[in-house]
C-alpha cells in the first residue's frame, strides 16, 4: 500500500469544502444556475448576455476582446456571435478594412433583449450582494480582486 505524503492547507480548514477554492466555485456555480435559468426565459445564454453586456458598453469590440471580456475563447466566441448575429441581436460587417477584426454592435432588437435580460440579471446580483453586510461589500470586492490578481487574473 502507497503511503500518502502529508501537504499542509494553505489555511485552517478541516476538509476540501472549507477551501477558498472549493468556496469560490460553489458560489459561481450558484450565480451560473441563477444566470442559466433567469437568462433562458429571454433566449439567451450567459456568454450571449455577456457578449451583450461588453457591446452595449463598448460598441464595436472585436471577437477577440469579447471573448477576453466574456471568459470564453475564441472559437466559443466566434459561435456565440454567429448565434446572435443569426437571431438580429448584433450586427458585423461581412469584411472589414483594418485586419480580420470584424466589429459588432447591438441592434435595435439586441439592445431593447439586453435590457429586459439585465433586468433579471440585476435581480440576481442583488440577492446575491443583499446575502453580505453592506459595511463588509467593498471589502468584498476588494478582496475577489486582490485574489484574481495574486493568480495573474
Amino acid at each position: 500500500m502507497e503511503e500518502r505524503k502529508h501537504v499542509d492547507s494553505p489555511h485552517a480548514a478541516r476538509d476540501v469544502t472549507e477551501h477558498v477554492g472549493y468556496r469560490l466555485k460553489r458560489a459561481a456555480a450558484a450565480l451560473r444556475g441563477a444566470m442559466d435559468r433567469a437568462l433562458r426565459e429571454h433566449g439567451l445564454t450567459v456568454p450571449q448576455y455577456a457578449c451583450l453586456e461588453l457591446l452595449d458598453e463598448r460598441p464595436g469590440l472585436s471577437n477577440a476582446e469579447l471573448a477576453r471580456g466574456a471568459f470564453v475563447t475564441r472559437q466559443s466566441m466566434n459561435v456565440v456571435l454567429r448565434g446572435l448575429q443569426d437571431a438580429g441581436l448584433i450586427s458585423r460587417p461581412a469584411t472589414t478594412d483594418h485586419g480580420r477584426a470584424l466589429p459588432a454592435h447591438l441592434t435595435a432588437e439586441g439592445r431593447s433583449r439586453l435590457d429586459a435580460a439585465r433586468s433579471a440579471v440585476y435581480a440576481i446580483e442583488r440577492r446575491m450582494v443583499e446575502a453580505v453586510p453592506q459595511r463588509r461589500l467593498a471589502v468584498l470586492l476588494a478582496d475577489l480582486d486582490s485574489m484574481a490578481g495574486a493568480l495573474g487574473g
